[in-house]
């Protein structure tokens, strides 16, 4: 059980980042993960001893985020997410790109947002994600295609190069 414990404090992290990037609010992040977890542990017998650990606890987190969103429809902006304390200061036009690039990923859909995150952020196989969504690997494959797609779309729609005037 000690494994178990150091396991689960080991993916809480990773469990909460996800969380808040699809509810958009610490506070409904952190109940989204404990209602996770208090799942998890009240459902331990139903977990496949040979299935991954972390594939099969964000996909309990994303099945409760995805239900309590069809019920609620409510959003919050995920921007405070990827807004982070950083010492360096980047260029204006590195800033302009991330903000314009961070709103466009604010407009995807949850499902192309929770793929991109799994997949990018998180790191999961198309494996581990095509087993937390119940699907083939290569539904995942093209999922993941068109949310990519939908971002440059989005983003490329944000940047807008400025109107430069020639002086004689």
């Amino acid at each position: 059980m000690n494994d178990i414990d150091e396991q689960l404090r080991e993916i809480i992290p990773r469990l909460r980042r996800f969380a808040l990037s699809l509810s958009r609010q610490p506070s409904s992040a952190d109940d989204l993960v404990q209602a996770c977890l208090e799942r998890a542990l009240s459902s331990w017998s139903e977990k496949r001893p040979e299935g991954d650990l972390r594939a099969w606890l964000f996909a309990i987190l994303y099945r409760q985020f995805v239900d309590a969103h069809r019920r609620s429809r409510r959003y919050a902006r995920m921007l405070e997410f990827f807004t982070g304390r950083d010492d360096a200061q980047p260029s204006v036009e590195r800033s302009v790109v991330a903000q314009s690039t961070l709103e466009a990923f604010d407009r995807l859909p949850a499902e192309q947002r929770a793929l991109l995150l799994w997949v990018s952020v998180e790191g999961l196989s198309y494996k581990e994600v095509a087993t937390i969504l119940e699907v083939p690997t290569g539904t995942v494959m093209s999922r993941l295609s068109r949310a990519r797609q939908a971002l440059r779309e989005l983003s490329d729609g944000e940047i807008s190069s400025p109107s430069l005037r020639i002086l004689k």
